[in-house]
């Protein structure tokens, strides 16, 4: 993919980066922006439990990259991985709802105790800054839309614990040690390198998969649960701008999205129409802990990181359905 340009006049060559999940879906279009817009080092950490080496292996492959493969659950390796980086951005984790409420503590280790283990490390490492990804789960029960950064509800399973667990050590870190990370609440973030296959790929890329297939995708719940879907090089771009941000005095999170609001039914009627299909879904039962509806206001990423979403859902949609299309 072909980003374009985030980080205005500043040269990136004099700079030294790393990627905590670096071969996994947002890291990994991280590690490409970086490569594109000639980073001068990019060191990229994962342990490749669900990231993707071949996300990146021609990034390696060229010399353009530092692979490390470890795990964040190890502080020792954190700070080894943190020596000459000057900026982080921190996108390892155990994603998935459903996989932290069969497996909570799994997810605790990895998105409480890895990160706490990177933050530290960063602390530590006196690095310029680190921006970690946080997630609009930390909403909870909250029913009010659009999602305004101050205003969150009840965390509804393990795995939002974790990401707000994240910003209290954010929050914590910045008061105490004056070290200030910036954390970013993605929505339902999807696009090209996403993983498709196992037991908790994200909706997005097995319903592309599913209807290019000619197979009808499963819907949990009656479909009219909405999201705010938001396209990768969205995500890419939130983090270049707040990795770069200066004269950040606190801790800070922003909701990372394109402030639109698709249904289920609605996605599936759009990759039917960009693949001039008419397949239908299946319905099953609404998973645990899943929300009704997801909507960001972004107001607050705009006016402080110059965050605009350039690539909205359907051109999101077309270029992702490209991309699998090229996959399979």
């Amino acid at each position: 993919m072909t980003f374009n340009s985030y980080h205005g006049n500043i040269d990136l060559s004099k700079h030294a980066f790393l990627i905590t999940g670096g071969a996994g879906f947002i890291g990994s279009n991280l590690v490409e922006y970086l490569v594109q817009h000639g980073a001068g080092k990019i060191r990229v950490l994962d342990n490749l439990s669900t990231g993707n080496l071949d996300n990146i292996q021609q990034f390696i492959g060229a010399g353009r990259i530092e692979f490390i493969e470890g795990d964040i659950r190890s502080y020792v390796g954190c700070i080894s991985a943190m020596e000459n980086i000057d900026f982080v951005s921190h996108q390892a984790a155990l994603g998935s709802v459903p996989r932290s409420i069969k497996d909570p503590l799994t997810s605790n280790d990895v998105n409480i105790s890895g990160y706490l283990n990177v933050l530290t490390a960063a602390k530590e490492g006196k690095v310029k800054r680190m921006v970690y990804a946080a997630s609009s789960s930390t909403y909870g029960d909250s029913q009010s839309l659009p999602k305004l950064e101050d205003i969150i509800g009840k965390p509804l399973s393990p795995y939002a614990v974790t990401k707000y667990v994240n910003e209290l050590y954010g929050n914590v870190f910045s008061d105490v040690y004056g070290f200030h990370s910036i954390g970013l609440r993605y929505f339902n973030v999807f696009g090209p390198k996403q993983n498709l296959n196992g037991a908790y790929a994200a909706v997005v890329p097995l319903f592309v998969s599913s209807i290019l297939k000619d197979e009808s995708p499963f819907i949990n719940g009656t479909g009219e649960n909405s999201r705010d879907f938001t396209f990768v090089s969205n995500a890419v771009q939130a983090n270049i701008k707040a990795l770069l941000k200066e004269n950040i005095s606190t801790h800070t999170v922003y909701n990372i999205a394109c402030g639109e609001q698709t249904s289920l039914l609605g996605l599936i009627a759009s990759i039917n129409h960009n693949l001039g299909k008419q397949i239908k879904p299946t319905f099953r039962n609404y998973r645990e802990g899943d929300i009704m509806h997801s909507l960001a206001d972004i107001n607050k990423a705009r006016k402080e990181i110059n965050y605009n979403p350039e690539v909205m859902f359907n051109e999101g949609i077309k270029q992702t359905i490209s991309f699998f299309q090229q996959q399979m």
